[in-house]
């Protein structure tokens, strides 16, 4: 006797919320760079992949142009959004000024428990290092930046964030592979958490918006070596 397939968080969900956890599924795939820029995204192969009829991958897909992650081409279908240079440096100028917001706000703030979480995470991203695993690396790096900006404590400022930094997040796994940011953008998360520990906000706002500066560098070179 065949045994069943359990069936997928999506699936149980009621079909007028399906659209939200697909937007959330792609956009995911999209940020860890297992749907890369410039890349066809299939709508049959993500309704196959999710178990759901390929309306609600629509519906998600529009919301991500929106969001500006994907792009609608006629007759074309949709893409992976491309950021140019020039945009992320943009883009960049807003970062900066927002991550040394962040670090003052977190070191004012943090718990014990929140610098320990995020000295787990460093942790984590060490051994990502050792094993040369950027993928791994890169999600981890994702999970302690979003840490940091729920940890200042302002919504809207977490909101803002968010939707700033999402278009460089292609970017920035690029900067870690090929920009040299894997072997030092560690070191320099440990000084903002030691900063952070020490409530030292002036310190932590000015690392924090250095480690956005040096991720700009970092873009740099990378989109210097895929030009090569």
């Amino acid at each position: 006797m065949t045994r069943a397939t359990a069936p997928t968080t999506l699936q149980l969900v009621q079909s007028n919320s399906l659209p939200e956890l697909v937007y959330a599924e792609i956009e995911q795939l999209i940020l860890r760079g297992e749907l890369v820029s410039g890349q066809h995204v299939n709508e049959s192969e993500l309704a196959a992949r999710f178990g759901t009829s390929r309306g609600p991958i629509r519906e998600a897909l529009r919301a991500l142009e929106e969001a500006g992650l994907v792009r609608s081409e006629k007759n074309r279908g949709v893409f992976v959004r491309e950021i140019s240079v020039a945009e992320a440096d943009e883009i960049y100028d807003v970062r900066e000024a927002l991550d040394q917001l962040i670090g003052e706000r977190v070191a004012d703030r943090a718990t014990p428990e929140q610098v320990r979480d995020l000295k787990a995470v460093a942790a984590e991203m060490d051994a990502a290092t050792s094993l040369q695993d950027v993928k791994r690396y890169h999600a981890l790096n994702l999970k302690f930046h979003d840490m940091l900006v729920d940890f200042a404590g302002n919504a809207r400022l977490a909101a803002s964030y968010r939707l700033l930094t999402k278009e460089l997040l292609l970017f920035r796994l690029r900067g870690l592979r090929d920009g040299g940011g894997f072997a030092v953008s560690n070191t320099e998360h440990k000084a903002v958490i030691k900063a952070i520990a020490a409530r030292d906000g002036a310190r932590a706002g000015q690392l924090l918006r250095q480690h956005a500066a040096e991720s700009r560098a970092r873009m740099h070179k990378a989109a210097d070596h895929t030009a090569q």
